[in-house]
């Protein structure tokens, strides 16, 4: 089983990013998938995630409006396109999937996002 993440960077406020991640030995389509964040001395935060369909999406406040998740499940990946990008959204963001009745939990390795002029 693999998460692999990436397109993170260093951009300045207001830009835009758009994370993947990329999902392999386990069946993507059934499980929901979530991204998180850990900013440096600060816990993991959930920012949003996606059915295991893509026909339902939810997000933390901080995020609302500038952040979409979406899924490929033909391609076994999931993104985040983050526009209007802040310095309080650098942090290394993480995607987790979820199976069924949450008996299995993946994690990726996280891909840094840095937000600085």
């Amino acid at each position: 089983v693999q998460l692999v993440e990436s397109g993170g960077d260093l951009v300045q406020p207001g830009g835009s990013l758009r994370l993947s991640c990329a999902a392999s030995g386990f069946i993507f389509s059934s499980y929901q998938m979530s991204w998180y964040r850990q900013a440096p001395g600060k816990e993991r935060e959930w920012v949003a995630r996606i059915s295991s369909d893509g026909g339902y999406t939810i997000y933390t406040d901080s995020v609302k409006g500038r952040f979409t998740i979406s899924r490929d499940n033909a391609k076994s990946t999931a993104y985040l396109q983050m526009n209007s990008l802040k310095p309080e959204d650098t942090a290394v963001y993480h995607c987790q999937a979820v199976g069924p009745w949450g008996v299995s939990t993946y994690w990726g390795q996280g891909t840094q996002v840095t937000v600085s002029s």
